[in-house]
């Protein structure tokens, strides 16, 4: 395959550790950040210690406050901004992106007063149709993919030739493997609502509950992902996948996931802003509840977990209490739940 200039767009963790995989596979990166103090720290000290720190930039890896530099003959450009800055930065970029570039991101959430996916976004933004946008999603944490540990991610787009094209970008024979998916709806819907469960996960563990709460708390957790992406068009196999269960497994259990430790400081009693403060990172699962507590109401979906958090994060519901709700419900078969009461015409519960 022959070397391209990517541009990736931001500099955040997931950008720096998704640009070490495109420099690995020997492709020219630039990666852009806002911040000139950043940009000269990756340059000068092959650093970025806010968001990895102690992890090592590689020197295929150039960084500038440049937008219209960085996207400029791009090959391809990547978009990792948080949800709430996709349209910004993507309005700022499409006078300079090629016509032919290909177009990836590797955002998980919903434009939150709109409720539209990142590929939405990106498509209204950029003029092009949203069947060429690609979405990367999936188990990949970026303090684990900067040091080059095993890493298995899905890349969809609903003219598979895109996701093919971006498939022959990312992955490599030593730890990045990709796999191609058609159906970006469910893989987008995936990647976003299960930071929603991860919030809730890492309540349960702040509360002491263990093990078998959280198991639980991830399998119904999974069956609202899948149940919302069904409504909004999603194919259920993908929801069995990695961009579904795999990325639920992961961000719900790991140290490095931004919210399952929000989660975990609200059982604590912190309030929101000062958890939000703490992190010092964009934490999307709390702008995310707003979204799929609003969207369920649209397609008549019913998600309990997802009502819950809603309360705890913006009605000041004590977490507690949020538990003692979703024990209480009212009992249901589990079988007939999951696989009959679309037949039946009936929101399952």
């Amino acid at each position: 395959m022959a070397l391209k200039k990517v541009a990736v767009l931001v500099a955040g963790s997931w950008g720096t550790a998704l640009a070490r995989v495109l420099a690995d596979n020997g492709h020219r990166v630039q990666l852009w950040t806002r911040n000139p103090a950043q940009a000269d720290e990756i340059n000068r000290l092959r650093r970025n210690e806010k968001f990895l720190p102690g992890a090592e930039i590689p020197d295929g890896i150039a960084a500038t406050t440049d937008l219209s530099a960085a996207v400029r003959d791009a090959a391809a450009v990547l978009f990792v901004s948080p949800s709430s800055a996709m349209r910004d930065v993507a309005r700022q970029a499409a006078a300079f992106i090629p016509r032919d570039a290909l177009v990836v991101h590797a955002t998980k959430g919903f434009e939150t007063d709109s409720l539209k996916r990142m590929s939405t976004v990106l498509s209204e933004e950029l003029g092009r149709p949203e069947q060429q946008i690609v979405v990367l999603s999936g188990p990949s944490h970026a303090e684990e993919v900067i040091r080059r540990n095993p890493t298995t991610v899905v890349v969809a787009a609903k003219e598979i030739a895109c996701a093919e094209a971006a498939q022959d970008l990312f992955m490599n024979d030593s730890y990045f493997r990709v796999y191609t998916n058609p159906d970006i709806v469910g893989v987008e819907t995936a990647g976003a609502i299960k930071n929603i469960i991860a919030l809730g996960a890492g309540l349960s563990d702040g509360l002491g509950y263990g093990d078998n709460a959280k198991a639980a708390l991830i399998t119904r957790g999974l069956a609202e992902i899948a149940r919302l992406g069904e409504a909004m068009g999603a194919h259920a196999l993908t929801f069995a996948g990695l961009a579904g269960v795999g990325d639920l497994i992961v961000t719900c259990t790991s140290r490095h996931s931004r919210n399952w430790r929000a989660g975990s400081m609200l059982a604590q009693g912190l309030p929101l802003d000062e958890v939000l403060t703490r992190m010092g990172m964009v934490v999307e699962g709390v702008r995310t509840t707003k979204s799929a507590y609003v969207l369920a109401r649209r397609h008549g979906v019913e998600m309990p977990i997802t009502d819950q958090l809603y309360a705890v994060l913006f009605e000041e519901r004590p977490p507690g209490q949020a538990v003692e709700a979703l024990m209480g419900r009212v009992k249901t078969h589990e079988i007939e739940e999951v696989a009959g009461e679309a037949r039946r015409g009936r929101t399952p519960g």
